[in-house]
């Protein structure tokens, strides 16, 4: 054999030796492939029968004969001599070599005949890199959707093992036939259930190390679905036309980890008609019967004219009817005939007494008649002054009586709805000069309280200043007509009229919740001072070359509207006019409310009264229509109409949990008797029209408010209001025993249609030096909200600080007509709408600018409008009528990106001051 000692290691080792008696090697085991791991060098091994040498070669080189281990043994069975050998490779040598391939090394073994060859064992160096070439990312998928999660290992010799953990346990695929593991380490879920969801893991793994991918959150989420309809409800109508409605929930199945909500309606109403119950009435009576041998006639009717139905009561009386058909000369029970004729006489002469006493009363009652219509007739002054000093000035007492139609001195009236009521009112009357003279017979000054009647009791007090009892009556016509451009009042008419209004300015009435105003094509807002309540015309919903007088009144009187079971009537009955006159764009009303937003407790009903007087439903504040749009803030409602009216808000409380919300005020004033202090405490609702009234009630009977009014949930759970008074001052004041606590009943204060509730309290002081009074008024519902209002005032006038009736004195401004009613100029109008109406790649841009706006229901409502963006920033302009909260507009336009002009920075001249050359084009 050629020496392997030596360095040469290249040197060839000869492939046989010839003549060598015996069997060729056979390799018994045979080098493996391995891998290095960090610095441990790998040990190959080689075993070979018959074999007298065995020598290793790695990447073609002989390894040294002193780097080999050899170990001989004798086979036991074949006597052949077994030859194992043993060598070290470490990292080093795997490095530092660069061949085309991976290092190599294999076995060589000799025998007499010949040498044979083991197969190559590759040796190459192991790791695992740290970072995954991709890691499994979470995902949300509905119930029964497939689930795949990727995941591919880092990089690795030997490639790296996959393993998909669960919340930190291992997944077994083998035991779920719904999961998949095996495609090119993917995680493949078929259907996913609800217990797939769960935070998803993937290890890799090899002879060197472990690694952990991120972890993927699944979330299998359950979309709701709705229930069947449950039964249609009875008809709420006992008789004639009604509603009956059902509902649904979503519950079948109910949502879950993020599933959406069911889409539609949960209640569905349809109207019905129940049939009314019909009473029966008798037919005619039928001709006589033939008279029979007892002196008797017959005659019959039935109950068929109508005949009852529907649950109608049958016809009172007798279906058959007697008598003697001889007129008494019939002999009866063997009597003799002139007997019975003198039973007649008699029976005779009493009528004809009883005949004359009753033709007697008729006639007096005729005289009299006559003489009461003749007087009336005589009367044909339509204004009576008692009084002939009231024209020459100074108070007087004065009466107004009711014009009889036809009356010559209203040449001509200006027509308004009928709207006003009886009111009691007091106050000073002065007419300042002898020009009054002509207040009693001017027509235009009488127009507008066409039929007046003022009564004031002593014109002594009222020149003192001091309030007494008025009576005011009023009743107005029952339209309003267009005004042409051409119409102008006279110079002496317009001063009289002023006159006239400066004259009864001093009376506190209650015609401030009216207004009037004439619009044009520029449009403009009209507001009933302090109350709430407004009405936005837009530019051109009025045609142009025409103007038309537009009232706007609150209901003073109990509301016609009587809510039943448990509604309740959320807000004022407003109306607004005149209901002849169309728009082209949809106008804006604002009516307060005192309901607790909230959808899953109330449903808000918006409600309508036709022109017979009954009360129909427009819509449903969560209905999806065209017809009209409700917007519900927290405290107003504002609603996009296109006809004139009578509207009203009606709650519907859904749940217990339903709020409404009260106002509570508390009042003093001094009594009569000067050691009493009379406290007076309201319970309203929560809109400024409510608050109002009672102000205006105060204010008769000299009162002042005494704090800052306090909010009050008032929750629908049937349990009662207490008011008390807590903390007086036991030396300095007293009050009546079992007076300091009052209750009332639930019922009186849910279904109070709109009429404040009143507690009052008396307090007594001992001197009267004492001039503080310091206590506390507390109103609660039992088991419910409380409020505690704390009392620190002085009981003198002169020392009594003032506190602010109204946030928003808008009393100033009751009318506002052109451009200068709204907050955004026209001009920017026209450039907002041109950009936001035209569509683009993305959809309608109105919708964004209403979603900006936080508009995001009904919006097929503003699709069918000729320009969308116009009713939206109309729709704007009624909630931000206050604030003109231009900011935030401008803001809005901004996250668009359609605008980069800042509405904010536009000066007051450009807000105030109307586009000139837009002006001109439209003749104003």
């Amino acid at each position: 054999f050629p020496s392997l000692s030596g360095n040469d290691n290249s040197e060839a080792l000869p492939e046989s030796i010839p003549s060598a008696p015996g069997t060729l090697p056979h390799f018994m085991e045979e080098p493996d492939d391995a891998y290095i791991i960090k610095s441990n060098p790998i040990v190959l091994r080689c075993k070979a029968m018959p074999a007298m040498q065995i020598f290793f070669k790695c990447n073609g080189e002989w390894v040294h004969q002193n780097e080999h281990v050899s170990e001989e043994s004798m086979d036991e069975t074949t006597g052949l001599k077994v030859r194992e050998v043993f060598i070290n490779v470490t990292r080093q040598q795997v490095e530092d070599f660069h061949g085309p391939e991976d290092y190599w090394c294999q076995c060589v073994a000799w025998s007499h005949l010949g040498t044979s060859k083991s197969r190559k064992a590759s040796v190459r160096i192991a790791y695992l890199r740290k970072n995954f070439e991709q890691d499994p990312q979470g995902k949300e998928v509905p119930i029964e959707g497939m689930i795949v999660l990727h995941c591919r290992p880092p990089e690795g010799v030997p490639a790296a093992e996959v393993e998909w953990l669960k919340n930190e346990e291992p997944i077994d695929s083998n035991l779920d036939e719904n999961i998949d593991t095996r495609a090119d380490h993917n995680l493949i879920i078929r259907q996913a259930r609800l217990s797939d969801s769960g935070n998803y893991t993937c290890m890799a793994a090899n002879i060197v190390a472990k690694r952990r991918s991120m972890s993927a959150t699944v979330v299998v989420y359950v979309n709701g679905g709705w229930s069947s309809w449950t039964e249609w409800s009875n008809c709420n109508a006992r008789c004639g036309r009604g509603w009956q409605k059902r509902s649904r929930t979503c519950t079948n199945p109910a949502p879950l980890n993020g599933g959406a909500f069911c889409e539609g309606m949960s209640v569905q109403k349809i109207t019905c008609t129940s049939l009314c119950p019909v009473d029966g009435s008798w037919e005619v009576w039928s001709e006589w019967s033939v008279c029979s041998p007892e002196c008797e006639h017959l005659r019959v009717r039935e109950c068929i004219a109508p005949p009852p139905r529907n649950g109608g009561k049958y016809c009172e009386g007798l279906s058959q009817e007697s008598e003697n058909c001889t007129e008494g000369l019939c002999i009866q029970d063997k009597k003799p005939l002139h007997e019975i004729k003198s039973q007649n006489i008699e029976t005779a002469s009493d009528i004809a007494l009883y005949s004359g006493l009753g033709a007697a009363v008729i006639a007096v009652a005729v005289l009299v008649v006559g003489v009461t219509l003749y007087r009336r007739s005589q009367s044909e002054y339509g204004v009576d002054v008692i009084d002939s000093s009231a024209l020459t000035g100074g108070f007087q007492t004065f009466n107004f009586k009711t014009v009889r139609q036809g009356n010559s001195l209203l040449l001509n009236s200006s027509l308004q709805p009928d709207l006003t009521v009886s009111r009691t009112y007091s106050g000073p009357i002065c007419l300042q000069d002898p020009m009054d003279k002509e207040l009693m017979t001017e027509s235009s000054l009488f127009n507008p309280l066409s039929d007046i009647k003022v009564k004031v009791q002593s014109s002594f007090m009222v020149s003192l200043g001091v309030t007494e009892r008025a009576e005011y009556h009023g009743k107005g016509h029952s339209g309003t007509f267009p005004h042409g451009n051409s119409r102008a009042f006279g110079t002496m008419q317009a001063r009289n009229k002023a006159t006239y209004i400066q004259n009864l300015s001093s009376i506190s009435t209650r015609s401030e919740l009216k207004t009037t105003a004439i619009f044009g094509h520029l449009g403009g807002r009209l507001v009933v001072p302090n109350t709430g309540v407004s009405l936005l015309i837009p530019h051109g919903a009025i045609p142009e070359e025409s103007s038309w007088e537009i009232y706007l009144a609150i209901t003073q009187k109990e509301s016609s509207l009587q809510p039943e079971g448990t509604d309740v009537l959320l807000g004022p009955e407003v109306t607004c006019g005149p209901s002849e006159l169309a728009v082209s764009t949809p106008f804006a009303l604002t009516i307060p409310h005192c309901a607790e937003v909230n959808s899953e407790h109330w449903n808000i009903h918006l409600k309508k009264r036709s022109q017979q007087g009954k009360w129909e439903e427009v819509m449903s504040v969560e209905e999806e229509t065209t017809s009209c749009y409700c917007l519900l803030d927290p405290y107003a409602c504002h609603i996009l109409l296109n006809s004139f009216g009578t509207y009203a808000l009606i709650g519907e409380p859904i749940s217990d949990c339903a709020v409404r919300q009260l106002k509570v005020a508390v009042f003093g004033c001094l009594s009569c008797n000067s050691l009493d202090y009379n406290l007076r405490v309201y319970c309203m609702d929560n809109t400024p029209c409510a608050f109002q009234e009672v102000v205006l009630d105060e204010r008769l009977q000299g009162g002042q408010l005494l704090e800052e009014p306090k909010l009050l949930h008032f929750q629908g759970n049937t349990f009662s209001l207490q008011i008390s008074v807590l903390d007086i001052p036991p030396f300095l004041w007293r009050i009546k025993p079992f007076t300091a606590c009052q209750e009332v009943p639930f019922s009186r204060v849910w279904c109070s249609s709109q009429k404040p509730l009143h507690c009052a309290f008396s307090l007594e002081r001992y001197t009267p030096a004492t001039t503080q009074l310091s206590c506390k008024i507390c109103v609660r519902q039992v088991k419910g909200h409380e409020q505690i209002l704390q009392i620190q005032t002085s009981i003198l006038e002169n020392e009594r600080e003032t506190i602010a009736f109204f946030a928003h004195d808008d009393s100033n401004f009751p009318a506002q007509m052109g451009p200068k009613a709204f907050k955004i100029p026209y001009s920017i109008r026209q450039r907002i709408c041109a950009t936001f109406d035209t569509p683009n790649a993305k959809g309608k841009d109105w919708q964004m600018l209403a979603q900006k706006n936080s508009i995001n229901r009904n919006l097929s409502y503003f699709a069918t409008q000729s320009s969308p963006s116009a009713v939206i920033l109309d729709l704007w302009e009624a909630r931000h009528q206050h604030d003109g909260d231009l900011d935030s507009l401008a803001c809005a336009l901004e996250e668009i990106g359609r605008t980069h002009s800042k509405i904010s920075d536009i000066t007051e001249t450009e807000i105030e001051e109307p586009d000139f050359n837009y002006s001109r084009q439209n003749g104003l």
